[in-house]
Order: C-alpha cells, then sequence, then structure tokens
C-alpha cells in the first residue's frame, strides 16, 4: 500500500487543521479578553480563564503547525514551507495564503513576547500583545479566502459564529471598561 502525498486525506486534513485552529484561536480570544477584563467570580476564579487561554493557545500553535504541515506536504498545489512565515511568496492563492502568513507571524510574535514576558516587562509585553487582536480577523480573512468549503453553510455557520463570540466578548469588555471609567 503506498502513501500519496496528495489527494482527499491531505486535503480534509488541511481544511479540518485550518477550520480547528480558527474555533481555537477564537478561544483564546475569547479567553484573553475575559482576562484583560479581570472577570472572576467564586465558582470561576481568574487563575482558570488565565490557564484555559494558555493551554488553548498551545493547542492553536499544535493545529496551526499541523495546518501548515499538511499543506505543504500536500504536493497538489505546491506550496512551499517559506509561504508559512514569508508572506505573499506563494503563487497559489498568493493574498489568501500572504495573509496566512500575517496571523501565523502575527501568532509567532505574540507567543514570542509572552514567552519573555518577564525580561520585557509588563508595558511592553503588554502592548506586543495587543498583536493578537490583529491575528484574529487576518486568520479569519485567510481562511474565508483560501477554504475551497467555505461557502457550505456549517463553515460559513462557524465563522459567523466565532464572529459574534467576539463581538459579544469586545462589547463585554468595552462596556465594563466603561463602567469602571465612570466610577
Amino acid at each position: 500500500m503506498s502513501f500519496a502525498l496528495n489527494g482527499p486525506v491531505l486535503w480534509y486534513a488541511t481544511r479540518a487543521t485550518g477550520l480547528v485552529t480558527l474555533l481555537l484561536l477564537t478561544g483564546t480570544m475569547l479567553l484573553g479578553i475575559v482576562t484583560a477584563g479581570r472577570f472572576a467570580s467564586e465558582n470561576w476564579p481568574r487563575f482558570l480563564t488565565v490557564g484555559l487561554h494558555r493551554n488553548i493557545t498551545l493547542l492553536v500553535l499544535i493545529f496551526l503547525t499541523l495546518h501548515v504541515g499538511t499543506t505543504v506536504v500536500d504536493t497538489y498545489t505546491s506550496i512551499p514551507a517559506a509561504a508559512a512565515v514569508i508572506p505573499f511568496v506563494s503563487s497559489y492563492k498568493s493574498p489568501w495564503l500572504g495573509l496566512g502568513a500575517v496571523a501565523a507571524d502575527l501568532l509567532i510574535a505574540v507567543l514570542v513576547t509572552s514567552l519573555l514576558r518577564n525580561r520585557l516587562g509588563f508595558r511592553a509585553w503588554r502592548g506586543l500583545h495587543w498583536l493578537a487582536y490583529a491575528c484574529w480577523p487576518v486568520a479569519l480573512i485567510h481562511g474565508l479566502g483560501t477554504g475551497t468549503d467555505r461557502r457550505t453553510l456549517w463553515v460559513f455557520a462557524a465563522s459567523v459564529g466565532c464572529v459574534a463570540a467576539v463581538v459579544v466578548a469586545a462589547t463585554w469588555r468595552l462596556a465594563t471598561a466603561a463602567r469602571a471609567g465612570t466610577r
């Protein structure tokens, strides 16, 4: 039995890992917004939110690696590994893949600065951590532009659900900040 480096298995793996990455990235975005808003209750302590945020971010990195790996290994489209981190170098769907590279670069920058948080200081880390707010929509647009099944109801619904969840969380965060500022 031989294994081809193209075909439906890699296509499904690429699409599945891309969508899971988006869902997990949305989850970490939501947890980051909640953490920034200092949400805590007796039943949900703040350390739980922070821990989930970190652990889900690790899952994002794992699924992103799988997503990029299956994309690069699939010989059908011939996308070079460099296209994962150097924007707009691929000839295949260049603008959309370029946005994926931008999102990956932003995520890597957030990761590296988070690992160096104690050396950077809180203010510098926080300023750089704002890159996460750019990473998420760029990743979403990358998926919608590149994805071959983006017109299916379930992918569209998942994308709309991600946007709605982030909008609700951001609205809550801004309202909370506004109330805190008026006190």
